[in-house]
């Protein structure tokens, strides 16, 4: 959807102050696109509840059940190999990483974390594909919960609503 003079979306106004210049912004229409969500199982219990979150929020906001498609991996690590996997098939529009990473007592945490986000930031260049990062880190079992298995949908809600975003935007400039 392009904007301009500053109008209103869903998302609420967009930049007054750069009124009669050509805005793009996207919406959360999810019924023309199609999904891919990777997800670890490590973790299980959090990583479950930030797939029902992101499908639950896909499906609010329109996309099919038989256009969301789900692989579960061992652990968050695994992830990038197999959404370049889904992305070299070029089935679905957006594709979105769900793991969960507690710290520990050594550094292997931000390490996975580093590496996932490297891979998933080169994928998305490498396809031009929205690839969105939902994988949580959180230094205790708590916060993972919290941002993970939260009233509000938590990490999976919102990359759910990130990857209808992205879709939309990238839908509108090749338009």
């Amino acid at each position: 959807m392009t904007i301009q003079k500053g109008l209103s979306n869903e998302f609420g106004v967009v930049s007054p102050e750069l009124a009669g210049v050509t805005q793009t912004v996207g919406s959360l229409d999810a019924a023309p696109f199609s999904f891919c969500i990777v997800a670890s199982r490590f973790n299980n219990e959090l990583t479950a509840g930030l797939a029902k979150a992101a499908v639950s929020t896909l499906i609010h906001h329109g996309a099919r059940a038989d256009a969301i498609r789900i692989v579960w991996v061992p652990g968050a690590f695994e992830i990038p190999t197999l959404l370049e996997e889904c992305a070299a098939q070029q089935r679905e529009h957006a594709l979105i990483a769900l793991g969960a990473v507690l710290e520990g007592d050594t550094p292997h945490a931000a390490a996975i974390n580093a590496a996932v986000s490297r891979s998933l930031n080169e994928i998305a260049r490498t396809y031009k594909l929205p690839v969105i990062d939902g994988v949580v880190v959180a230094r205790t079992m708590e916060q993972a919960e919290t941002r993970c298995l939260g009233e509000d949908g938590g990490r999976g809600a919102y990359a759910a609503q990130a990857a209808i975003e992205m879709a939309n935007v990238i839908k509108a400039l090749r338009e």
